[in-house]
């Protein structure tokens, strides 16, 4: 019995590596019907002793031997049960040695025979589908499986060979029966694997069936919460729906449990905030993702900080967040943006800074040039410091659409110079 176990053990591990392989329907054989009901023969006590032998050998994984004697008495055996134990004995070692095609063809004979009891019938039907999908034969693997299916008694149809088939239908891409499957395999089991719901998952999105992708991952989150992926999957579809609180509030919860720390992911969540009107958590999931070193901190990125601050009406953040950009910005626009605020907030002296800047690096365009030159002008007259204020004023007269306000703060000037001395 020992010895019997070990070669049970054989065929249980090696079906296993193929239960989560591919299939596909077709009309069923004819065969489909005929049901049988066959049990074990007696084999004579040498022929006993030689496959006892064999399956010692098999059992040690010396497989080369156990097949070389395996050949020697497999033309002599006298009935088709003999013949049809070592076919399925010379198919194992096949299989266990790579050789598929030889494996396959001897797992036929082994079922075309058809004295085998019926477990072992069975099982052998089923690694011949399992051989065909291994060989890339599709319909072949498919017309194997659904004969196999029709011919075993239903209550030994495993979900299994459900993820088997909802496989073979993956690689002839007809998701409609991929999710068929792939459901009836998640209805049969206790515990669906991860993998089963992704296969399902793929499928609806082959199809585009966003909402039932959207019900998919609600389950794939609930049992693997830890998966960062489905949270953002998720999201992205609520998103593509038109569902933005949904949307926003997936990747807020992913966020709360640490889960967000890649760029890309922080600016999605941050882009949801900016669009459901909350700037504040837009600018603060954006500065803090550069701050800890997922975003890079570049003028793009501070600069959409600073414009969710402003958004927000937080003024000083939204000044702190411009300047990180001005720095990282090699022309004046950045500089430019923050010098308004200060005029706006009467700091005159670091809005005169900030303008300075800006003009230094310059890079805008002829009307910017001269909106910097006027409120350089103002900073200045703002500061008592009327000569550099005329000066700068001065320039932003050269450019025509700067020069009537430049004009009129020169004559605002001229006024308030000849009060204070009369």
């Amino acid at each position: 019995m020992h010895v019997l176990a070990k070669y049970f053990l054989v065929s249980i591990l090696l079906a296993a590596v193929v239960m989560s392989m591919p299939v596909q329907v077709q009309a069923q054989s004819a065969e489909c019907g005929k049901k049988r009901g066959k049990s074990a023969a007696a084999l004579d006590e040498l022929t006993w002793k030689k496959l006892n032998d064999i399956y010692e050998d098999i059992g040690a994984e010396l497989y080369d031997t156990a097949f070389e004697k395996l050949l020697r008495i497999y033309p002599r055996a006298y009935d088709d049960y003999q013949k049809a134990i070592m076919a399925q004995a010379l198919a194992q070692i096949e299989w266990a040695r790579s050789n598929y095609d030889s494996s396959l063809q001897y797992f036929e004979t082994a079922v075309e025979l058809d004295a085998l009891p019926d477990l072992a019938h069975f099982s052998l039907m089923y690694q011949i589908a399992q051989l065909y999908y291994m060989k890339d034969r599709y319909d072949e693997a498919l017309d194997k499986l659904e004969l196999w299916m029709c011919k075993v008694p239903p209550e030994k149809i495993t979900a299994e060979a459900y993820v088997l088939k909802a496989s073979i239908f993956a690689q002839k891409k007809d998701w409609k029966n991929v999710i068929a499957s792939i459901e009836t395999a998640i209805s049969m089991s206790d515990a669906p694997k991860e993998g089963w719901y992704q296969l399902k998952l793929a499928s609806h999105f082959e199809l585009e069936q966003f909402p039932k992708a959207a019900e998919t991952l609600e389950v794939m989150i609930q049992s693997w919460p830890g998966k960062k992926d489905y949270w953002v999957q998720l999201s992205q579809i609520y998103y593509k729906l038109k569902k933005n609180d949904e949307a926003l509030s997936i990747m807020a919860l992913a966020y709360r449990r640490n889960m967000l720390e890649n760029q890309l992911d922080i600016i999605y969540l941050s882009n949801l905030y900016a669009n459901n009107d909350v700037p504040f958590k837009a600018a603060g999931v954006l500065q803090k993702g550069i701050e800890d070193g997922f975003v890079e901190s570049n003028k793009k990125h501070w600069t959409a900080v600073a414009d969710g601050w402003y958004a927000a009406e937080e003024m000083e953040k939204a000044l702190f967040a411009y300047e990180k950009a001005g720095q990282a910005s090699d022309d004046g626009e950045i500089d430019l943006r923050r010098a308004y605020i200060l005029v706006d907030m009467e700091r005159w002296s670091e809005a005169s800074e900030a303008v300075a800047a800006a003009l230094e690096k310059g890079g805008f365009n002829e009307r910017k040039t001269g909106d910097a030159y006027v409120i350089q002008g103002m900073s200045e007259f703002n500061l008592g410091n009327y000569d550099k204020a005329s000066t700068a004023w001065g320039r932003a007269s050269k450019y025509p659409r700067a020069k009537n306000s430049a004009q009129q703060w020169m004559n605002h000037m001229r006024e308030e110079r000849a009060r204070k001395s009369s």
